[in-house]
């Protein structure tokens, strides 16, 4: 594959055959960004387990302390007195049935939906549609809940949601190039341990094989699972 002058150049500041500690993997991230654009850091976690078993799925979610830097648009499907509950609490798009039609006609513009149990019949028929794209609400996820006003500012304070894709990885942004290096540390240490804790009862062996870090747009950066879990049990 044809790589940008940018990417080598990225490239051949990561010693070859090394792997490295978080920290100092997160300063080495701000220093190979190349893009003129404030991209993200991606965490990309590689898993012992076999996602085709329903009791090796890894799916959770995660309040980061800094955020991600994104700020989410978030949907609620509610009805009743809930309707007010989720506008105080600051959702951006709040509605009921007219928002279902809506969807199921093709409308996607928003980054998260959280709907109240008594209105799941309705939205079950969008899961096709929702599901691939990760916004399908969920009581694993804390998205299906009466209790809307926390599931709001969760989100909107940064709460993300991790799942293992058929490969037995977990993709996530932890922030943007603009954090602080102590920023980005904290919130790449919350989501590792966070995918440690939902480790399924029935994965034997090593379960995190592999951590890489890596920009939006430029090359991995190895992490020694070892000292990682070191460095953020400290």
């Amino acid at each position: 594959m044809k790589r940008s002058k940018g990417y080598r150049a990225a490239e051949a500041k990561i010693e070859s055959g090394r792997s490295y500690g978080l920290f100092e993997a997160i300063e080495l991230f701000k220093e190979i960004s190349y893009v003129k654009f404030n991209e993200s850091m991606e965490l990309h976690v590689r898993l012992g387990v076999d996602p085709r078993h329903a009791d090796q799925q890894v799916r959770s979610t995660v309040v980061l302390p800094h955020g991600t830097g994104v700020t989410k648009r978030v949907l609620v499907l509610a009805m009743g007195e809930k309707v007010k509950e989720a506008e105080e609490a600051g959702a951006d798009i709040v509605g009921g049935e007219d928002l279902v039609q809506k969807i199921a006609g093709g409308w996607l513009d928003f980054d998260a939906m959280i709907a109240t149990p008594d209105m799941m019949k309705s939205v079950g028929r969008l899961g096709k549609m929702l599901g691939p794209r990760g916004l399908m609400p969920s009581a694993k996820t804390g998205t299906v809940t009466f209790e809307l006003a926390d599931a709001v500012r969760e989100i909107k304070a940064g709460r993300v949601e991790f799942r293992v894709d058929k490969a037995g990885i977990i993709h996530n942004a932890v922030g943007k190039r603009d954090f602080s290096s102590e920023q980005l540390f904290e919130n790449a240490k919350t989501l590792i341990q966070a995918v440690q804790r939902a480790r399924p009862a029935s994965v034997k062996g090593t379960y995190i094989r592999s951590l890489t870090l890596a920009p939006t747009m430029g090359p991995g950066i190895p992490l020694d699972v070892l000292a990682v879990t070191k460095e953020i049990a400290s």
